[in-house]
């Protein structure tokens, strides 16, 4: 099946901000009294939405975050993108080669982050208004409901729609909406790119990509 359309995942797709994101939540959480190593981080909250991160943290400490967590937070991870916060390699040579077929961004981040780093990116112009967010939804990834969303608003069937996912928790949303998925393995925070792809094909994924010049139109359709 060749596809009608493309959604892609933001973070560790679009956006080579993974790592980042990972160490600002594992200091914020150990700064305020629960310990949190950047790979428990990465292991425990990647992927997620923050309404279900903030669940996942609550039930491991037994304890609820305080009211202004999630403001300092973004504080400090603002800082932190912002000394060299950048594109994944190959995704903007990528998004020029799409032509005129539709596109969406269908992530677990805020809709304000997303436009302001598709701005720094030089970016938004491919995306227009179909950028969805499941930020504040209670059903976020691995839930299809963001993937169903956004092909919904593209006005295309999702079974025509080809996913482009890094995180085991989005590419489980995807594969639900009816979608065929590429494991994508071209982000920083990614140190060992063949288990990454070995682990995404676990969970289900039609191919595994490892970096966007392995994302071609004949692959689409094999």
């Amino acid at each position: 099946m060749t596809p009608v359309a493309i959604i892609f995942d933001f973070d560790g797709v679009i956006a080579d901000s993974e790592a980042r994101a990972n160490l600002s939540l594992a200091e914020s959480l150990t700064e305020i009294g629960m310990p949190t190593t950047y790979d428990e981080s990465l292991r425990d909250y990647y992927g997620h939405n923050w309404q279900e991160t903030q669940r996942r943290i609550e039930a491991r400490f037994g304890r609820p975050l305080p009211a202004d967590f999630r403001e300092r937070h973004r504080e400090r991870a603002r800082a932190r993108f912002m000394e060299g916060f950048d594109a994944v390699p190959g995704a903007s040579a990528f998004l020029r080669t799409l032509g005129p077929m539709p596109r969406a961004i269908a992530s677990s981040s805020r809709a304000e982050y997303i436009g302001w780093a598709l701005g720094l990116f030089g970016l938004g112009h491919h995306f227009g208004g179909h950028v969805y967010s499941a930020d504040g939804w209670d059903r976020g990834k691995p839930f299809p409901d963001i993937y169903l969303a956004a092909a919904k608003g593209l006005g295309v069937d999702p079974a025509q729609c080809l996913a482009i996912e890094d995180s085991p928790t989005g590419a489980r949303a995807a594969i639900a909406a009816g979608m065929t998925v590429i494991g994508f393995c071209g982000a920083g925070h990614i140190v060992d790119r063949a288990a990454h792809g070995a682990m995404l094909r676990q969970v289900g994924v039609h191919h595994v990509a490892l970096s966007f010049d392995e994302i071609a139109l004949p692959l689409f359709s094999a």
